[in-house]
């Protein structure tokens, strides 16, 4: 088969690498791609949310499976246009894939579906926002509608902070149209986790469980981000909340997304909040996570692209549960100085050879580019660093061992990446 990845991050380096691992797969092209992916793929200059040109070239190269990385794409409706052309592709419509380009259209999905998730309120005033704020109190977080790359969350400790976030997106624009709308919510206490699920609306199969960490900075301090590493499996899900997220989130949201006339052949991503009072869903994405995807890859000893292909052509029913490793697998993202503001680019990486010669570790490039020879350090999230071991514990050695051998101006990184699993501080 000819396939086609479309996107440039830590996920679709780790979605590359896997399929590369298939049987069925005998040719790789990504869209843009980085400065790792181009050992396992031919590397297409076309943007990722560049429909026509994705269409064009998958109608040029007769590709046999696309598979879509980054939410954009998806809000754009690649899937509609490729899909009315005849060729297969693993991810939502543009309906469905509101999701999670519209945190309002979830919520309210959430709500028509009784999903259960934090009380809210939509504002498309900013002043009545920030009236409700005072009037509710704090904690609480204010989101943007739109996506704005992981970053458009506040938790906010304050009224006043939270009136800042208010102002900052919906009156100076930090995240553009995205803000135009905003939902306040009520502030949800306990642990994440992160439940994938693959579906073509007819069956659901889980993928195993991980547990993500947003904030820049340890002990979960700092701005949020598009993810500062993760690890898999996550042992705060036991095999009873997973029951009660399949009933009461996964099943429901299946329900109400086939009920609305959806298509939806792809993964479906639930953040989900681990509440005194039960799993509560923070929110959903329309793909696979980032670093999220890192963690649980290495583990699945299925062959990825035999069930992708069957959610693409909607016949998951026929197919039986995926097969995992038993091991246990921790990914540490490094970042450019300044990230998730702005950042410092085109740092030379050091000691990627020395980190991926040891057992059980693998660098996923994400924001990197080949340049003369050299690979350089090309957006805010650069590398995502993973290990695996018997335990979280002995992963999370590994893993830390091999970020030790990278070196690049500016680099930084969470040193505390699965210790909640251990229940224990570095």
């Amino acid at each position: 088969m000819k396939i086609l990845v479309a996107g440039s991050g830590g996920r679709e380096h780790a979605l590359v690498w896997k399929i590369a691992q298939s049987k069925l797969a005998k040719k790789i092209f990504c869209a843009p791609g980085n400065g790792g992916i181009f050992e396992f793929a031919e590397c297409i200059p076309i943007k990722a949310d560049d429909v026509s040109g994705l269409l064009d070239f998958a109608k040029k190269e007769k590709i046999d499976l696309t598979v879509v990385g980054p939410e954009a794409a998806l809000a754009k409706g690649i899937c509609d246009e490729f899909r009315l052309a005849g060729l297969k592709i693993f991810g939502p419509d543009k309906k469905a894939a509101q999701l999670e380009a519209s945190k309002v259209f979830s919520k309210e999905l959430m709500a028509k579906y009784d999903v259960p998730t934090a009380g809210f309120k939509v504002f498309d005033d900013p002043e009545a926002a920030k009236k409700y704020i005072d009037k509710h109190g704090a904690p609480c977080v204010v989101k943007a509608d739109g996506l704005a790359q992981g970053k458009g969350v506040v938790v906010a400790k304050t009224v006043e902070e939270a009136k800042q976030a208010v102002k900052a997106m919906m009156q100076d624009k930090i995240f553009g149209s995205a803000g135009d709308k905003i939902i306040v919510e009520d502030c949800l206490e306990g642990q994440e986790a992160s439940i994938l699920v693959l579906t073509d609306l007819k069956k659901v199969i889980f993928l195993a469980s991980a547990q993500d960490h947003k904030r820049v900075f340890d002990a979960d301090k700092g701005p949020n981000t598009g993810g500062m590493g993760a690890y898999s499996p996550a042992p705060v899900v036991t095999p009873e909340l997973l029951k009660i997220i399949s009933d009461k989130i996964i099943n429901r949201t299946i329900s109400g997304l086939s009920r609305e006339g959806m298509d939806y052949r792809g993964v479906l991503y639930a953040g989900i909040m681990l509440t005194k009072d039960g799993p509560k869903t923070l929110e959903f994405n329309v793909r696979f996570g980032d670093p999220e995807t890192q963690a649980i890859l290495p583990r699945l000893k299925s062959d990825i692209v035999e069930v992708m292909l069957a959610v693409a052509e909607g016949r998951l029913s026929v197919y039986s549960d995926l097969e995992w490793e038993s091991k246990a697998c921790v990914c540490v993202v490094c970042a450019s100085a300044g990230y998730p503001g702005e950042y410092q680019a085109n740092k030379e990486i050091f000691g990627l050879r020395d980190a991926a010669q040891l057992t059980d570790a693998v660098v996923f490039h994400a924001g990197t580019k080949k340049e003369n020879n050299r690979i350089l350090a090309s957006g805010g999230r650069v590398l995502g660093v993973t290990g695996c071991g018997v335990t979280i514990k002995e992963a999370i050695g590994r893993t830390y061992q091999a970020v030790e051998k990278i070196k690049f101006e500016g680099m930084h990184y969470r040193k505390d990446i699965g210790y909640k699993a251990i229940n224990t501080r570095p």
